[in-house]
């Protein structure tokens, strides 16, 4: 009947102190269909489905499958009876070697212990039958964030029950043939009748795959309706409540001295071979190439996180030496990283506590902490990049992931370093947001930082670059001017070749 639905949320409200996530949110979802949910960063959609999947118990409202009232106690619950989740923001052990990380929660068993050799056995297949090339016993450490996002959806998709499945931001670490193994795999699962809930900011994927979608704002239900009844500008329009009619700011910054210059860097371990540029001031310079290409290992070197074998950086014409990321921020240069949880916050504490970690000697005495001077530093920070949160005191985990992220630019911009490093920095987070961090960007360029930028959304890279070099197997094949770069051309240098 038309007003059966496999999922049905009715009066769903969810308050955390100081905050109401969701308030009365009342839609049904129809079985077997690609049902999008968009909405800025804190709109409530990873909350609405951390309900349905039993993370979160909800302050009042019901939710129905199948017509039936559902009210799991724990993600484990709602597991077993068909409801998977695959979060945006991975926690993993890092130790975990691949085999055990499939299987995991999932592990055959004999008698009432694991079958450990059946397990693995079963890991295996898996990776062969998903044609995932990735070492059993190599550990998750050894592996990107996008290749263990991709690990964690094959994992997810592996169970025969599973009948409702969540996918929050699957596709924001993976690389464009990633994604189309992704969207084969979620046309699989349509085909076997599974209901998929699926949370993104990204355009071209909604349009693709989307059956329904569902904005949301501030906590609120605005809309849902087939795809057909949405176009991009309506779509950005019920997400922010008012219309953005300028997707990346002008530039009007001046380009000026050398702020950074990298000669020759080499490291084997991880495979880069031979890199040399320069950054200027006033300049937004991008390292581009495809997933694995080398980019983030060049600036995790230039941030203090890895030791290079060989070549040189210089700040401002003077060569500088460091070993940690203590001495990258010393000698000016800061990075925010794609893995923010990992990297990038302590989320057991505050927004304030992070904000500030990476600057203490800035708002420090003979080593004591003046307490004023950071509140005024943090709060500004704060504003200006329009974190929602209700204060300075919110803990980051409770924090949407966009916000998260903007603690972390937050935290880089504390330090008041001449580089600022930021590798995938609209990763997860919505098209609001994202207009506020170009803008951001092109502030800092204007205020004389250079900045170099990794991005993986090639309209976004050649929208704000003024200048790339690009990457293919640890090595530049070459350098281009904004005018120069094209989609085409950087396709072209990312692949091998030499340019159009």
């Amino acid at each position: 009947m038309e007003d059966s639905y496999k999922i049905r949320f009715d009066s769903i409200t969810m308050e955390f102190p100081g905050v109401k996530a969701l308030d009365d949110v009342s839609f049904g979802i129809k079985q077997g269909c690609v049902h999008v949910l968009m909405g800025e960063n804190g709109a409530g959609k990873s909350t609405l489905m951390k309900v349905l999947n039993g993370s979160y118990s909800a302050t009042s409202g019901t939710v129905y499958i199948n017509e039936q009232p559902k009210k799991f106690k724990t993600a484990s619950d709602a597991t077993r009876e068909g409801v998977a989740m695959i979060y945006q923001e991975l926690s993993y052990m890092p130790d975990m070697a691949v085999e055990d990380y499939l299987m995991l929660c999932r592990e055959p068993r004999k008698g009432c212990f694991i079958d450990w050799k059946k397990s693995r056995e079963e890991a295996r297949e898996i990776l062969k039958r998903e044609d995932l090339n990735y070492d059993p016993k190599k550990t998750l450490r050894e592996y990107s964030v996008s290749d263990i996002q991709l690990m964690e959806i094959t994992k997810a998709v592996q169970g025969e029950n599973i009948e409702i499945l969540i996918m929050d931001e699957p596709t924001s670490a993976l690389s464009s043939d990633e994604v189309e193994r992704l969207f084969k795999k979620i046309d699989e699962l349509k085909k076997r009748g599974i209901t998929i809930l699926y949370i993104s900011h990204k355009m071209d994927e909604i349009f693709r795959i989307a059956d329904y979608i569902t904005v949301m704002r501030d906590g609120k239900h605005i809309r849902t309706a087939p795809v057909s009844e949405y176009d991009g500008d309506l779509l950005v329009k019920l997400m922010v409540g008012r219309e953005i009619t300028e997707v990346y700011p002008e530039k009007t910054a001046k380009i000026g001295e050398e702020v950074l210059r990298v000669e020759h860097l080499t490291c084997k371990e991880s495979r880069i071979y031979d890199i040399s540029f320069t950054v200027h001031e006033g300049e937004i310079f991008g390292i581009g190439g495809l997933m694995g290409a080398g980019r983030t290992e060049v600036v995790r070197i230039l941030a203090g996180l890895d030791k290079a074998d060989s070549g040189k950086i210089f700040v401002r014409g003077k060569e500088v030496k460091y070993n940690n990321v203590s001495g990258a921020i010393n000698n000016g240069i800061v990075m925010a990283s794609e893995d923010r949880r990992r990297l990038g916050l302590i989320l057991c504490r505050d927004i304030k506590e992070n904000i500030s970690l990476s600057s203490l000697k800035k708002i420090s005495v003979h080593s004591f902490l003046q307490k004023k001077k950071e509140d005024q530093i943090t709060e500004k920070l704060f504003k200006d990049i329009r974190v929602k949160a209700p204060g300075l005191d919110s803990t980051v985990q409770n924090l949407s992931g966009g916000n998260q992220q903007k603690v972390v630019l937050c935290k880089c911009l504390m330090t008041d370093a001449d580089i600022v490093i930021l590798d995938e920095p609209t990763r997860g987070i919505d098209v609001g947001a994202k207009h506020e961090i170009y803008k951001l960007m092109t502030e800092l360029a204007e205020a004389g930082k250079g900045i170099i930028m990794i991005s993986s959304e090639t309209p976004e890279f050649i929208g704000m670059c003024d200048r790339t070099v690009i990457m293919y197997k640890g090595r530049v094949t070459g350098e281009l001017s904004r005018e120069e770069l094209t989609m085409e051309s950087l396709i072209n240098y990312s692949v091998g070749g030499a340019g159009l």
